[in-house]
């Protein structure tokens, strides 16, 4: 049984963010954030360089996934607008409300950071600290910057593949409100509002959500090797979501600032164990994350040097009621258990930003962090046992960093940093990046190219988990570098962004099965092209945006391609206004083929998916849209015997006020 309600946890929530506005003025991992007044548009990224830049002066490779392209997209998942970002590949394990990875340029899971609001949110429990993007609603979310190649100079561990940053919407102006309905196939449902705005030096942003849907079997829907009869009569798998947010900002004009959120999701899942005899089984997964900060910052030096301090909390809980069947279903042969996993982050960092002038600005600053994971385990058939611990560990990080980004003259930039990430009693290692921009105004041209080395400390559950765990393990490492051009186009009316990228990866932990413990053994190498490309067809009629991927990604030791990594994936889409309050959105996605299992096992085959969007502005209030998904009805496995959804249809009311 789940024996932390919901209700419990935001009270703690709720409690912590008292006491850290109390205590100490905080500032998230992320760079300061802009003023109240500064809402970054998509030329502006946080990400990049810790602290606001035009994207036109940073030489990494980084997309911005703005407010209206995840309007536009599902709101009940992240996982389509994400499909269209270059070089991010997303794994759904059966559908929607299943869990959810993410890789960037063919580094794992694990190896690509997640942050909300700046706030690292891996879950230290899991196997390899990942975050399921599937408990989060996009009703929450601004705007997504993905920043890709190593960046753990900047933030440290996990970063190796580079790091994805949701950023939730602030408050800016007079007040208002949204509010928005949908339902559709698979009796799937989601309505979220919100409210937003500022008064005086206050600012204050708070939105809330639910979906559900009532699925399909994980295990086996729609896919041809089986047998329909035997399919026909899986269980629907579906899922339930409540999420909720809320982030106020204090800024009087004197130099001081301050500012704390708070985030609660909640999810509800049906899955399949997928094996055995009886693959089609009851199983449910409940996953909770919630999220706590405070951010405080304050000018000195005549606004030369602006301090900033953090703390957060971040926590990550996984039940799973499991049911396995032997040759037949009855209490004897069947296996009932519950598993638990909780995963808590806590800590505080301080930044410093030193303006130069001509000399440019130094970034500089330390983090203290310190990570808990606790697993227990329960059975309940054929044999009761009762509830017991499997793992209680927890280990604190220490790092200090720097950046010097250098301007030379009005076309070149230039950075470099580095970074010491100190695991206490596991694990050091030292990072670093640089990068280069160097545009050519009369072209429209900006070169850029960019070079650092990533780190990830092992896990605690790769260190003491019961029989797998080695406590002697060593940080994962890498090296990689990019070279990219953006160019304008078509006078003006678009962009082509072309880059070419190259990863290794050493000391990399596998489990062995020999041996039944992880080890320090594979080493890795990806490297491949993104290309993506937006343009204006016919003047505020029709514009074009593509994406495309080419990845190749090796076990070094093996020579084979790596589990999941397609070589090619593509996308296409097509904003189309015959009036300027009606929108069609047709477009297309592509995968090639790629292997389900390591060692090139389990083949998947390539697919072409179409989807169709429309959205008609009724009045200044109401928006009435609605999409068609796999209007082909093809049929396709991103993860092997795992069903994915036919022809869909959706539809809904949107309202802003």
């Amino acid at each position: 049984m789940v024996r932390d309600p919901l209700r419990a946890r935001l009270a703690l929530a709720a409690a912590y963010a008292a006491f850290s506005a109390v205590s100490t003025p905080a500032f998230s991992q992320s760079p300061p954030q802009p003023r109240e007044t500064e809402l970054p548009s998509v030329d502006i990224t946080v990400t990049a360089n810790r602290s606001p830049t035009e994207i036109q002066r940073t030489g990494s490779a980084i997309t911005v996934v703005p407010r209206e392209q995840l309007q536009a997209s599902n709101p009940g998942s992240l996982v389509d607008v994400l499909r269209t970002v270059p070089g991010l590949d997303v794994t759904e394990t059966g559908g929607p409300g299943a869990s959810t990875t993410v890789r960037l340029r063919g580094a794992s899971s694990g190896q690509t950071l997640v942050l909300i609001d700046g706030v690292r949110v891996g879950d230290p429990s899991s196997a390899s600290s990942e975050f399921d993007l599937s408990i989060l609603s996009p009703a929450l979310i601004d705007r997504i910057e993905v920043l890709r190649g190593p960046q753990s100079a900047l933030y440290g561990s996990d970063a190796m593949g580079g790091v994805i940053n949701i950023i939730t919407k602030r408050g800016l102006g007079p007040t208002g409100a949204f509010a928005q309905i949908e339902g559709g196939s698979y009796g799937t449902g989601a309505v979220s509002g919100g409210i937003h705005g500022s008064q005086g030096p206050w600012s204050y942003a708070a939105s809330g959500s639910f979906a559900r849907s009532d699925g399909f079997s994980r295990y086996g829907y729609r896919i041809s090797r089986f047998d329909p009869a035997v399919t026909a009569g899986y269980d629907a798998d579906g899922y339930d979501r409540y999420s909720g947010y809320g982030r106020f900002g204090y800024d009087p004009g004197t130099g001081f600032r301050f500012e704390a959120g708070v985030m609660a999701s909640a999810t509800r899942s049906e899955y399949d164990a997928a094996s055995g005899k009886y693959p089609d089984t009851p199983n449910v997964a409940f996953r909770r994350f919630y999220q706590i900060y405070g951010r405080g910052s304050w000018d000195t030096l005549d606004g030369a040097l602006t301090h900033a301090i953090t703390t957060f909390f971040a926590r990550s809980e996984r039940i799973f009621r499991e049911v396995r069947y032997g040759s037949n279903q009855t209490p004897a042969q069947t296996t009932s258990t519950l598993s638990e996993y909780y995963g808590q982050r806590v800590g505080a960092e301080y930044q410093g930003d030193l303006r130069l002038g001509l000399a440019g600005r130094v970034t500089f600053g330390a983090r203290l962090e310190r990570e808990t994971a606790e697993t227990f385990s329960e059975r309940y058939l054929p044999t009761p046992i009762a509830r017991a611990s499997t793992l209680e560990a927890g280990q604190n990080t220490r790092a200090l960093f720097a950046l010097w980004q250098l301007p030379l003259g009005e076309r070149l930039d230039l950075s470099i940093g580095g970074r010491i990430d100190d695991v206490v009693g596991v694990a050091r290692f030292a990072t670093w990046r640089g990068t280069l921009a160097y545009r050519i105004t009369e072209t429209g041209t900006k070169l850029r190219a960019s070079a650092g080395t990533g780190g990830k400390a092992p896990t605690l559950f790769q260190l003491y988990a019961p029989i797998y765990g080695n406590p002697n393990l060593q940080a994962e490492t890498s090296l990689g570098f990019d070279a990219g051009i953006d160019q304008s186009i078509l006078g003006g009316r678009g962009t082509l962004s072309v880059t070419a990228f190259t990863n290794r990866f050493s000391n990399l932990i596998e489990y062995n099965a020999l041996t039944s413990s992880y080890f320090n053994v594979a080493r890795a190498e990806t490297r491949g092209v993104e290309m993506a490309a937006s343009f204006v067809l016919w003047p505020d009629v029709v514009r074009m945006r593509a994406g495309w991927t080419y990845l190749e990604a090796k076990d070094l030791t093996t020579g084979l391609t790596l589990a999941r990594r397609p070589r090619n994936v593509g996308t296409l889409g097509f904003v189309v206004t015959p009036t300027p309050a009606w929108s069609i959105e047709p477009s297309m996605t592509y995968v090639s083929q790629r292997y389900s299992g390591s060692g090139e096992t389990l083949r998947l085959n390539p697919y072409m998916r179409f989807d169709l969007r429309t959205s008609y502005q009724i009045d200044k209030t109401w928006t009435a849209f609605a999409r068609v998904e796999n209007l082909t009805n093809v049929r396709y496995e991103e993860v092997y015997n795992y069903g994915t959804a036919g022809r869909s249809f959706y539809a809904g009311l949107r309202a802003n006020w």
